[in-house]
């Protein structure tokens, strides 16, 4: 099978990799239609992380199951279904508890938890950025989708990850009806969490980022953006509500955080969000923050190559603000999510403008990876699914 390929720092390949296969009795094999390329793919393209030479990226995926192994009882071949980026088994003490991002038995490091496809330091698994992927434990794992899937791939290959860690992270903060909430970042992950804000009928949502095209994603969804080259976020935030700062908010960035010129600054965004957000506010922190940094070059000595990031933890005590942090334990909103998508009350699918092939994985990566205009988010459909190119 075809399969986009991890060769080196910023070089991905699309090359013959062998065919995903039936390994457990609860494995499924699906036919990959449409897979996404995350902003956290890109900690691995660009070397920032430990992944290895010759593993096939993408953790944002959705198909048609052509194979189930002997002991698979719900799902069928042939239905189309969504996979959480979150590999589980479903009956260890953290999936017991919902816990799904923090799985014991599908990581097979004894100190860590959670397991991922194409994914460094989460086990060993494949991603499926390829024409097929092994599902482990797919009765538990997979979603499975209505009449509509293959016609809206766009929408629902978004409850792979970001629409539910955009949600996850408006679900750290608390965020209620009537809420004023600031999210740091309009990535596609900020966006969710924007557009996820204003589903739960946030009053006002801002957006902060320096990114012109994604700030105008922001606006069009109902969100006020912020452009951090021109405003400070913290002072626009507290100049709208009577100088208090926002009820709740979310960091959506992560540890490549940025200013405008380029400069990396780990705590920059984490350090925003502290100053934006009220006296007792909740903070949803989705933004991948690691424990090393061994390909940022810039860090290499300093604290952040550590995981060491210097937050204003006074400020935020002397606030009495609370904070969540983590990746998304998928499965436990990507039902509802779905339902929301199949009854048109959610379209997720807005902030993708491009459709590709999976021969073009190459190119899409570094168009994203350079933050180029107009390429906020991109799926490959490695089975010529979809509806052509998008921009």
């Amino acid at each position: 099978m075809k399969a986009a390929v991890y060769e080196s720092p910023r070089t991905v390949t699309v090359k013959d990799v062998p065919d995903a296969k039936i390994e457990h009795p609860c494995d499924i094999i699906v036919k990959i239609t449409a897979t996404n390329i995350c902003g956290s793919d890109l900690h691995m393209y660009e070397g920032r992380t430990s992944f290895e030479s010759g593993r096939t990226l993408g953790h944002e995926n959705m198909g048609q199951v052509v194979e189930v192994g002997s002991a698979v009882s719900k799902v069928q071949v042939g239905e189309y279904v969504v996979l959480p980026f979150n590999i589980a088994c479903g009956f260890c003490k953290q999936c017991e508890r919902g816990l799904t991002n923090y799985c014991l038995t599908m990581q097979p490091e004894p100190a860590l938890a959670g397991a991922a496809y194409g994914f460094a330091e989460m086990g060993p698994y494949q991603g499926g950025q390829a024409e097929l992927l092994r599902v482990p434990y797919g009765d538990f794992n997979a979603l499975r989708l209505g009449e509509d899937a293959a016609e809206r791939q766009t929408d629902y290959v978004m409850l792979a990850d970001i629409f539910p860690t955009g949600y996850h992270a408006t679900e750290m903060a608390h965020v209620k009806p009537g809420d004023q909430t600031i999210v740091f970042g309009a990535g596609p992950v900020g966006l969710m969490a924007a557009y996820s804000a204003l589903l739960k009928g946030a009053g006002r949502v801002w957006v902060a980022d320096h990114q012109p095209d994604r700030l105008r994603k922001a606006e069009e969804i109902g969100a006020i953006p912020i452009n951090t080259a021109e405003q400070e976020p913290a002072e626009v935030v507290k100049e709208a509500t009577l100088g208090l700062g926002a009820d709740n908010g979310c960091e959506c960035v992560g540890y490549q955080a940025h200013d405008p010129s380029g400069q990396e600054d780990a705590s920059l965004t984490l350090n925003g969000l502290i100053d934006s957000v009220r006296f007792t506010g909740d903070l949803g922190v989705v933004g991948v923050f690691l424990p090393e940094d061994p390909g940022g070059a810039e860090a290499q000595g300093k604290l952040e190559a550590q995981g060491k990031v210097p937050i204003d933890f006074g400020m935020m005590w002397f606030k009495g603000q609370h904070m969540g942090t983590g990746q998304a334990p998928v499965k436990r909103y990507n039902r509802a999510l779905r339902d929301l998508i199949a009854g048109d009350k959610a379209k997720p699918s807005f902030i993708v403008s491009h459709e590709l092939g999976l021969d073009e994985a190459p190119a899409a990566y570094e168009h994203f990876d350079a933050r180029d205009e107009g390429w906020t988010k991109v799926v490959l459909h490695p089975n010529g699914h979809g509806n052509g190119h998008k921009q």
